[in-house]
């Protein structure tokens, strides 16, 4: 790791810790909610998992794989910066081709705003910060860790109101 980026990512050590080990938690969390719900798990149901629960985790996953990736110490900032633009990349395409398979299944047009604001338009606005932080990063250090940091934070509020939204959803549903 460059001396500079190794020396600004000591820093911000104990973030990525709390952040990665919170996600890591929350994916955990929904695995046992899903085990316990297994019965609302049906085939009519597959559809509306796969747009909801499925995002959620991946977002929580993101989060604790870019934890890991800062962590590395074998980092430049080029590599990192590569590594978050690809990720950022990814999730741009992800949110752009789950929003495509959400107007084909006509979940768009049932989807209240609120909901389409959390589940589509945040984590894609999430995603193009995170491009952003790691093009960021090839220019100016401490600004694109600061803009990663709150891409994060974001995909962890993002995910979890998105969890506790499907909870909701699930004990409405079920009753």
């Amino acid at each position: 790791m460059s001396g500079g980026l190794a020396q600004t990512l000591q820093g911000w050590h104990d973030f990525y810790m709390l952040i990665g080990t919170a996600s890591a938690t929350l994916i955990g969390l929904l695995f046992v909610a899903a085990s316990v719900g297994i019965s609302y798990f049906t085939p009519e149901r597959e559809a509306a998992l796969k747009a909801f629960l499925t995002p959620t985790v991946l977002h929580f996953a993101v989060v604790l794989t870019s934890c890991l990736l800062a962590t590395a110490p074998a980092h430049t900032v080029t590599s990192l910066g590569i590594l978050l633009g690809v990720e950022g990349v990814f999730g741009v395409g992800y949110e752009s081709w789950l929003w495509t398979q959400m107007r084909r299944r006509g979940f768009a047009s049932t989807i209240d705003l609120a909901d389409r604001s959390w589940y589509v338009f945040a984590p894609f606005l999430a995603y193009l910060l995170m491009v952003a932080a790691g093009i960021e990063l090839q220019r100016e250090i401490g600004p694109a860790l600061e803009l990663f940091a709150m891409t994060l934070l974001l995909l962890l509020l993002i995910g979890i109101r998105n969890a506790w939204d499907m909870t909701v959803w699930i004990v409405i549903r079920s009753k």
